[in-house]
């Protein structure tokens, strides 16, 4: 039996979910990323006597969209609280987040297996806090800490321990990064910190109870490091267990060079933060009447967009969730379709040569240089018959370097796909003339001859017939050659 066979992982994620509001949480400073270390702060920011800090009322708004949208209960009461530590980052000593009664709870976020089946990730809570400040390591011989980020606001969502393998954690993770993107809360940049992931895992042998031990892992700062980090932390208890060894509770670090988890710290519990009510700050007060507001501003969210899109575009489901998995990318397609009827063309063309393109540049789509009408206006020429595929994709790379409208492109270049017949069937005679050994070979069986006289006629027309055209004519005189030889 392998020891993966004979344990099981039990995994609980906390996501931070930084939060697109223009504002600090308790404060007027800007949450802009990228400013000048320290010169986004003010005494609110750091504390300083005499000061109070004032909610900011958004970011109770995106807190209220995110639990609706992940089937939470709304308290209609909460407070905040005090969560103190002391770190070098955190210039008040503490940070204002929520402990006893976070805003939402008792909600879940559902994820499809590799398999089809469909599994539910509860979630915990999800309660608003302030970020703290930032810690760099390797920039100087010294620590250096920039404190622009203390007092941005922040979204911890907490899940139950109902996560199983690595593989179940990133599908989670997408799902929620997804959420916040299309909820329009956070900008889902794991690389720059604004969607941030730590794990709580223990091992178990399986069919046991009893929770085993758990490790805390941080620093992980994109979907595949989560799971690669899992991955290890989880062989790495089996081999302790397994030799005997204990598990200690710490807090660990994913090295993503190395591709392994260090020690940081050992594991805080919650008496350890000596939480206690914030005293500056009044109860979070939320009428039955503002959340249902706040229900009607809700965008369709990814999975009743891939649904639609199934029904109204007639799409298989592979292409549907590939569409949906970006708003962006679902509103390019969507303003594609509104220039073509072809919508499965429409589909391929975006899932395969867009996405190519912007994964080569490494842009997001709303910085592709070719509009979605100009995309829908290539499919259109080649259903015409005016263009063929191969003369499609050269045009679209080169719209996708000047932006330049295709039709005049095509017209200045004399691109225009020749569907005279007559044309096509002298350029096709005048091929066979010059391959009367070749015509031998095919007659004698060598089929695959076939496709080299398609490609002398392309190349004497320049690329410029149709390829329809030339197969349908070149199938139809070799015939004729065969019956008067």
């Amino acid at each position: 039996m392998l020891l993966q066979d004979k344990y099981e992982a039990v995994i609980g994620l906390e996501v931070h979910a930084q939060l697109l509001t223009n504002s600090k949480a308790f404060c007027s400073c800007s949450t802009k990323f990228g400013l000048p270390p320290n010169s986004n702060v003010c005494p609110i920011c750091l504390g300083m006597p005499g000061t109070l800090p004032v909610l900011n009322k958004k970011v109770v708004e995106f807190a209220i969209k995110l639990g609706l949208a992940t089937h939470c209960k709304i308290r209609d009461y909460s407070i905040f609280a005090r969560k103190n530590y002391f770190y070098p980052d955190l210039p008040k000593g503490y940070q204002i987040s929520q402990y006893e009664e976070p805003i939402c709870y008792d909600g879940y976020v559902e994820i499809e297996l590799r398999d089809g089946k469909r599994k539910k990730i509860r979630l915990r809570r999800i309660h608003m806090e302030e970020d703290a400040g930032k810690s760099i390591h390797d920039q100087d011989v010294d620590t250096l800490i920039d404190i622009n980020r203390c007092g941005v606001p922040l979204l911890e969502i907490v899940t139950e321990p109902d996560i199983s393998t690595p593989e179940e954690a990133a599908l989670y993770l997408t799902k929620i990064r997804q959420l916040v993107q299309y909820l329009d809360i956070c900008d889902g940049n794991m690389e720059e910190g604004s969607l941030r992931c730590d794990a709580n895992v223990s091992v178990r042998l399986k069919g046991e109870k009893k929770l085993g031990t758990k490790t805390e892992v941080k620093n992980m700062n994109s979907i595949k490091n989560v799971e690669k980090a899992l991955e290890y932390e989880i062989n790495r208890q089996i081999q302790i267990l397994e030799n005997g060894g204990t598990i200690v509770q710490e807090t660990l670090l994913w090295d993503a060079g190395a591709g392994v988890v260090r020690p940081m710290r050992s594991k805080e519990e919650a008496h350890d933060y000596r939480y206690f009510p914030e005293p500056d700050l009044v109860p979070v007060v939320v009428t039955q009447e503002w959340i249902n507001q706040i229900r009607e501003t809700l965008p369709e969210l990814p999975e009743e967009k891939r649904d639609r899109f199934m029904v109204q575009y007639g799409l298989p489901k592979y292409d549907a969730e590939i569409l949906t998995s970006s708003k962006e990318l679902a509103n390019y397609y969507e303003e594609c379709v509104k220039f073509t009827s072809d919508f499965k063309s429409a589909s391929n063309w975006v899932m395969v040569e867009v996405l190519k393109i912007i994964n080569e540049k490494q842009i997001d789509i709303t910085n592709f240089k070719v509009k979605p009408e100009y995309l829908a206006k290539l499919i259109n020429l080649i259903n015409e018959g005016k263009i063929n595929q191969t003369t499609a994709k050269k045009v679209l790379e080169e719209i996708s370097e000047t932006g330049e409208e295709p039709e005049s492109l095509i017209e200045r270049k004399g691109l225009i796909q020749i569907s005279d017949e007559k044309f096509i069937e002298d350029a096709v005679l005048k091929v066979l003339e010059n391959n009367r050994e070749n015509v031998e070979r095919y007659f004698a069986g060598k089929d695959k001859l076939f496709g080299y006289f398609v490609g002398e006629v392309m190349k004497l027309t320049k690329g410029k017939a149709n390829p329809k055209l030339v197969n349908e004519i070149l199938k139809r005189k070799l015939e004729e050659m065969k019956v008067s030889s």
